[in-house]
């Protein structure tokens, strides 16, 4: 892997997570975005489950050896997920963040779930990023080795990103 690469890698998969934690928790003394904000959220569910649908067909596609297809599913499900990031970090740096007001048992479940969604879309950026780029450079047996892991890691991150939506979505 060439160096210019592997600092890119790092230096992406460092800096988004520590933006977006910067975003989440720093004090937004009121609304700087406008009323369109607010839809950013919602936009960003079908984002996720988007991916999710491009996500399950790049694995349908490439059990069945059709590259081509696999690749568009893949390549597109990672520019949704560019979208969603953009989407993410603007809301988030406009709007404070919205409280989950559930109650017992439904308050630990969605808990248990934003915990682990957010710390797994953490994780998986820096392998889905080494994943596309071994698939750009027709470096199939690595591109494997690294899906083999973060291919159900950045599923269940597009999957579990919807759930907490629905959960959080009564409090917007």
């Amino acid at each position: 892997m060439e160096k210019k690469y592997q600092v890119w890698i790092i230096i992406i998969s460092v800096f988004v997570p520590v933006l977006v934690g910067y975003l989440i928790y720093k004090p937004v003394a009121e609304e700087m975005g406008g009323s369109w904000v607010l839809v950013i959220p919602h936009i960003n569910a079908v984002i996720n489950a988007v991916t999710s649908v491009f996500l399950l067909a790049g694995f349908f596609f490439i059990r069945r050896k059709m590259i081509g297809r696999h690749r568009f599913c893949m390549l597109t499900a990672f520019i949704l997920g560019c979208i969603f990031l953009v989407g993410y970090i603007i809301y988030h740096s406009t709007v404070p963040s919205t409280s989950f007001g559930g109650q017992g048992t439904i308050r630990t479940v969605y808990y248990v779930l934003l915990i682990s969604h957010i710390l797994l879309a953490i994780m998986v950026v820096p392998f889905v990023l080494l994943a596309l780029y071994h698939a750009l450079r027709d470096n199939i047996q690595h591109h494997q080795r690294i899906v083999k892991y973060a291919y159900p890691v950045w599923l269940y991150v597009s999957v579990s990103g919807v759930m907490v939506y629905l959960l959080i979505s009564p409090y917007y």
